[in-house]
């Protein structure tokens, strides 16, 4: 990777990193006081409401962000028509869920869920407003100002949530955390971009848009429900308690995999845009960010599943033990997620979007097994199906992306097996603290400290490429974020 390239991965990386972190940091903090003033119960109510929000936003997008990013000379034209699209989808909706809310409420049998559904969508057309000016900012790689923008969003909204919750707003604290920080964000992204949309529609902007980018939102959707559907089977067929425990755990798993993920995504997909035609200069590329990637991953996850029932337990009550419980085994499988993210993202770059939604398809229709696992035998025994599906979908991702640059799911495994052994070393090391006879308040640092420990002296002594890499990124990375 040339030098220019790689200080413009690397300061998109590091912005990008803080843009999520900072986002999903307020949020996480919001809800650790939400969870302390709300039952299990109430969190799965916002929990439901996420299923159709969820989807809807990626309807919305409509693959066009990619589309865009992709395409290396995008027109005044295409951001128009992508803004419009973006626009008329968000409204359209919004109206669909507004009117099916009341039987979303006696679905789930739970009649708060009409005002709540309606309250929360707007979200999505507020969010549907910004579409285009991040686009913008991410096409030309400066995540500086998104995360600007997101640090003040983020600390804004989460004032105006934390507020509510101790006022006793209950559950409406989380709906106006999440709503205040999209319309704080979108005020932002308008302001520091500069741009102004124009009522100007292309047909042919359109159908070359959309003949790319359709592949990707049905991908994006098929994707979004198959997640959501999980969260529907276990509201339905147990209860809303359950699936706030559920929903907990998933939240709590997302600190390191799917923000990880994000950052990856977000980063590599416009800098390897730009040199998809050189297969050499990606597969290095690619194999540098795997490794980087997932050796903080793999450790990442594995350490915090082991140190899930004291983390819990000290942060958010005893309460939420059952959540601990499914902590550990939803952090094995999303171990997983960034290298499935990385080899999807292989199949954008090389413009395969049609075999992106091939495979789609066929990974969902294995994951029917875990569902169905979960109606019949109850949600633990679902984790550890979806586990092994989630090993099988991701050598059909390799295989396929490896195929086409030349760099296979064997040669990936050998990349990231150093990162798995340390990973469980760490596991070993600290899990059966939780057995010392005094509090978790003790065992939690105990756990931390050891923990960090034993990765920096095992990384040291197996003197692994990508642990010397990220030194050598920190200092750089701290110097360029100012």
């Amino acid at each position: 990777m040339p030098e220019s390239l790689k200080n413009k991965t690397v300061r998109g990386v590091g912005w990008s990193a803080v843009d999520n972190f900072v986002q999903f940091g307020v949020t996480f903090v919001v809800s650790i006081v939400l969870a302390r003033l709300l039952s299990p119960d109430d969190y799965g109510l916002i929990g439901i409401v996420t299923i159709f929000t969820a989807v809807c936003a990626t309807i919305i997008n409509g693959g066009f962000t990619n589309a865009l990013i992709r395409k290396k000379e995008a027109t005044e034209d295409d951001y128009n028509t992508a803004f419009i699209v973006n626009m008329g989808l968000s409204i359209l909706l919004y109206v669909v869920i507004f009117l099916c809310s009341p039987f979303i409420a006696e679905f789930f049998r739970r009649e708060e869920l009409v005002a709540l559904t309606r309250v929360a969508s707007l979200g999505m057309i507020i969010g549907a407003l910004a579409l285009v000016q991040q686009t913008r900012l991410t096409k030309r790689i400066d995540f500086k100002t998104q995360t600007k923008i997101t640090i003040i969003a983020s600390l804004s909204s989460g004032v105006i949530g934390i507020g509510m919750a101790l006022m006793d707003f209950g559950v409406w604290a989380l709906v106006a955390q999440t709503l205040s920080f999209q319309s704080f964000r979108t005020i932002f992204l308008w302001y520091y971009n500069k741009w102004m949309p124009r009522l100007r529609f292309s047909f042919e902007s359109f159908h070359e848009l959309f003949g790319f980018g359709w592949k990707m939102m049905a991908s994006g959707v098929l994707d979004t429900v198959w997640k959501e559907l999980y969260q529907v089977v276990v509201g339905k067929f147990y209860s809303p308690a359950a699936l706030g425990q559920y929903t907990r755990a998933k939240q709590f798993s997302q600190l390191f995999s799917s923000n990880l993920s994000s950052v990856v995504q977000r980063v590599t997909f416009p800098v390897l845009s730009n040199i998809q035609d050189d297969k050499s200069r990606m597969i290095s590329g690619y194999r540098r960010i795997i490794k980087t990637t997932m050796f903080v991953t793999a450790i990442s996850m594995f350490f915090l599943g082991a140190i899930a029932e004291p983390l819990l337990y000290c942060l958010i009550g005893p309460k939420w033990h059952e959540a601990a419980t499914f902590l550990p085994l939803i952090c094995i499988s999303g171990s997983l997620y960034p290298l499935h993210a990385i080899n999807l993202n292989m199949l954008q770059v090389q413009g395969r979007s049609d075999l992106f939604l091939v495979l789609e398809i066929v990974k969902k229709i294995i994951g029917l097994v875990p569902l169905a696992v979960c109606i019949f035998y109850g949600i633990m025994p679902m984790l550890y199906v979806n586990l092994i599906t989630g090993i099988i979908c991701y050598f059909l991702n390799s295989y396929f992306s490896g195929k086409l640059l030349g760099y296979s799911s064997w040669m990936q495994i050998k990349d990231v097996a150093p990162s798995y052994g340390i990973a469980m070393l760490v596991v070993v090391c600290v899990y059966f603290l939780k057995y010392l006879p005094v509090s978790y308040w003790i065992v939690l640092p105990l756990q931390i400290v050891l923990g960090l420990v034993v990765v920096f002296v095992a990384s040291n002594a197996f003197r692994l490429s990508e642990f010397q890499e990220l030194k050598q990124m920190l200092l750089p990375l701290i110097k360029r974020i100012r």
